[in-house]
């Protein structure tokens, strides 16, 4: 299609490409997501399937974690070396890899049966799904303009949120019908290759691609002098790295993802363990996370916008200050029958004060210092740094648990959400000093 005709292609016609490719993205990244809740949800039996096999209880545990610890390192290493490739070959191969992997490695695990399998293949789950959001990102970056990025991000967070409650829940109702653990993971397989298909016929990399104009990225981004085309690595990482805002950024997502991941991992087992919930009620009501969560996302990025230019990290500094008390008050609560919803409530209440901001910092962030040019690679170390830190949620915070209980768990998260804190309250500072320098046609709420 020649440049004018592209020109005057409606903008309904756009509207509507735009809602499609929302709707391919949520999907997509939702269904990832029944690929990440199976194991949480699993947990209880699977302590159970190992204890058949004369593996003790505490020991269960703790290999549970060991496999969930190394599938976090998997993802945070694709995050912070693979995530780029995004930047040369286009965001909508990265997520179609995410996609792909996601269902292959969750069957492979379920046809497993032994700790080996189950190692290599959530592994290999991690590892490939972990190109996935910086493909989502770098896609949303050809196909919207930076005056919505936050409202698309926002709704785009949203999807990993609301797949895990969805995942949960299903997966709650199959087990409380006597599905066991496999039927559990051959479930997210088949949501995953559903939702591969959908994207990998539908999906487009770029409006152009369609004969629309090209999307408008932020002027102040860090490459807003380069061009669309990264000349090498140095060109990508030089302004990321050098940036203190951008350093804070990956601070933050360290601390927030140490917390976000021990929430999603050991919630049904600390629902089972302490609380005494059956396993089939573990699984549904640990939901409440990721439920809440996108009431946040959607609530704190409008007050966000509201706030201005520094309106992100003034909700994180405050979100964090939050969660940090209300991590402290979840560890004083004892097992009560009479009161077995008051931690659930109180779990809601820190996935409120959590999630919502640290659903901007590989997202919304991103994109402001990445534009069209870096946002897989600004994605991707942002999330990369997080899950180095979600690494502790695995096996350190299983030997935690079994040596302290679940007092002394809290009370560590208290530690990291209380450092984080004090790491939004600098990038506050700094959003303040910048807002004197940013000029007046710049859109509210950017880096």
């Amino acid at each position: 299609m020649s440049a004018p005709a592209a020109v005057l292609r409606p903008a309904a016609s756009l509207r509507r490409g735009q809602l499609a490719v929302i709707l391919l993205l949520f999907g997509g990244y939702a269904a990832c997501y029944f690929c990440r809740a199976d194991l949480s949800v699993s947990t209880p039996l699977l302590i159970d399937e190992l204890a058949r096999r004369g593996v003790k209880h505490d020991d269960a545990i703790v290999h549970l974690g060991t496999i969930a610890s190394l599938g976090v390192l998997a993802y945070a290493f694709g995050k912070l070396f693979l995530t780029g490739l995004g930047d040369y070959w286009g965001g909508r191969l990265n997520f179609l890899i995410g996609l792909a992997g996601a269902a292959v490695f969750t069957a492979l695990f379920a046809a497993g049966g032994i700790l080996p399998i189950f190692t290599i293949a959530w592994m290999g789950n991690r590892l490939t799904q972990s190109v996935a959001w910086a493909g989502l990102i770098k896609t949303s970056s050809r196909w919207f303009d930076y005056s919505s990025y936050g409202t698309i991000i926002g709704i785009l967070s949203i999807s990993y949120l609301v797949g895990d409650a969805v995942a949960r829940w299903a997966m709650g109702l199959l087990m409380a019908h006597g599905s066991g653990w496999r039927v559990i993971f051959y479930f997210a397989a088949a949501v995953a290759g559903v939702m591969l298909a959908a994207n990998y016929l539908l999906l487009r990399e770029s409006r152009t691609e369609l004969g629309f104009t090209e999307a408008r990225t932020n002027p102040l981004n860090l490459f807003a002098d380069r061009s669309s085309r990264p000349a090498s690595i140095r060109s990508l990482l030089g302004p990321l790295l050098r940036s203190r805002a951008f350093q804070l950024v990956c601070l933050l997502s360290l601390g927030c993802t140490i917390v976000r991941e021990s929430f999603n991992l050991w919630t049904p087992a600390y629902l089972h363990s302490y609380l005494g919930y059956v396993t089939s009620s573990a699984a549904t009501v640990s939901a409440v996370f990721p439920a809440v969560g996108a009431v946040s996302v959607l609530v704190t990025g409008w007050l966000s916008d509201r706030l201005g230019v520094y309106g992100r990290s003034l909700v994180m500094f405050l979100g964090l200050g939050a969660t940090t008390v209300s991590l402290l008050f979840l560890m004083s609560i004892h097992p009560d029958a009479a009161a077995t919803w008051l931690p659930v409530i109180v779990i809601g209440v820190i996935a409120f004060c959590l999630l919502g901001p640290y659903s901007y910092l590989c997202g919304a962030f991103a994109l402001d210092f990445g534009g069209a040019q870096a946002s897989a690679i600004s994605s991707g170390i942002i999330d990369g740094v997080g899950y180095l830190g979600g690494i502790l949620s695995g096996n350190p915070l299983a030997e935690l648990s079994v040596r302290y209980g679940w007092q002394g768990v809290f009370v560590a998260l208290a530690g990291v959400t209380a450092l984080s804190a004090l790491a939004a309250g600098y990038l506050f500072l700094l959003s303040i000093r910048s807002s004197a320098r940013l000029r007046p046609e710049a859109p509210s709420g950017g880096t």
